[in-house]
């Protein structure tokens, strides 16, 4: 062991490296298996229906029949399902970054809401006749994405020193 200066500053420099590229980081641990079972999930409801006879992979590529109406909330809704809550999803467990993690939050509460009122949206109508109604692959759609910023959003706020 040296009592060098000029070594000592460099183990010290090092060491604060290492301790930044820590801080930057998260581990989502056991929980990376509910993130992965919650983006199969927003997958299979991809192929379910949304609203009437339309799944969320036609609504999503603008594959509506003639006939059924569907407002712009469940089309935006299918958009941030899939880049939000799976492409985002892979991107965060891939890179494992706190700021990908607070990114991923802000765009699966953008997509938490924009469901919740698609399912309102199919509900209600002008007229004093209930709506269509959602599918089973909205509402499952729906339940992911709220599971999806739960757990993300815990990851985000489990920075050390927050």
């Amino acid at each position: 062991m040296t009592d060098d200066p000029e070594e000592l500053s460099a183990l010290r420099d090092e060491i604060d490296q290492v301790e930044r590229e820590a801080a930057r980081r998260i581990d989502p641990g056991a929980g990376a298996l509910l993130i992965a079972v919650a983006v199969f999930a927003l997958l299979i409801a991809q192929l379910l229906p949304w609203v009437g006879p339309v799944t969320g992979a036609r609504l999503l590529l603008g594959q509506i029949p003639d006939g059924v109406k569907v407002g712009v909330l469940p089309k935006v809704f299918a958009f941030t399902v899939v880049i939000a809550g799976v492409l985002g999803s892979a991107l965060g467990l891939l890179l494992r970054r706190w700021a990908v993690a607070w990114l991923l939050s802000l765009g699966l509460f953008v997509g938490a809401v924009s469901g919740v009122l698609s399912i309102w949206t199919q509900q209600t109508t002008t007229s004093h006749a209930p709506g269509p109604g959602p599918g089973s692959g909205m509402v499952l759609a729906v339940i992911a994405i709220i599971v999806l910023l739960a757990k993300w959003l815990r990851l985000a706020a489990s920075r050390p020193g927050m």
